[in-house]
């Protein structure tokens, strides 16, 4: 009885991974693509330093993913992706008990739109896609420097976006 059991038992795990023996990480969608140019993110935002630390964290974001190979120029890759920062909104979400005309928390928004083009078919495989990043701030040790602190967060926040914009099955 007890053999019965353990053959059992062993059928029954080489049946389980038999079962997940083809499966895969990822979309699995194939991508015309394989690698990707990103030139300078354009800002229309009213966002000091924005643009650049966009650029560097989409980057990031698109080399730590390891779908696509990043390039420097145009003539080295299959797509190219342009981004532009269209606006950057506050808004109260918490007000101050002893003055509820201060903020003591804001959610702070970066809006962006991305158009991802194919090179060798010269078809746009988007255009504009609107992305939004989110975080919320806590402005008690002043606002300026509490929406300073919290860019990088924000830019690192949309450039994930970004990410699962263009390689994620859409």
């Amino acid at each position: 009885m007890r053999r019965m059991l353990q053959q059992g038992a062993l059928w029954i795990g080489l049946l389980i991974l038999a079962g997940c023996s083809h499966y895969k990480l990822g979309t699995g969608a194939p991508r015309s693509f394989s690698t990707l140019y990103i030139p300078p993110v354009v800002a229309r935002a009213l966002l000091p330093q924005a643009a650049a630390l966009v650029s560097t964290q989409v980057r990031e974001a698109f080399l730590r993913d390891g779908r696509v190979t990043v390039v420097n120029s145009a003539d080295a890759a299959d797509a190219t992706l342009q981004i532009d920062l269209e606006r950057y909104d506050r808004e109260t979400a918490v007000a101050r008990s002893d003055d509820t005309g201060l903020a003591r928390k804001l959610d702070v928004r970066l809006y962006a739109s991305c158009t991802l083009l194919d090179l060798r078919s010269r078809q746009t495989l988007f255009t504009r896609r609107p992305v939004v990043a989110t975080r919320g701030v806590f402005a008690d040790s002043g606002q300026l420097q509490a929406e300073y602190q919290a860019l990088p967060l924000l830019a690192q926040d949309l450039s994930g976006q970004i990410v699962h914009a263009v390689l994620d099955t859409w």
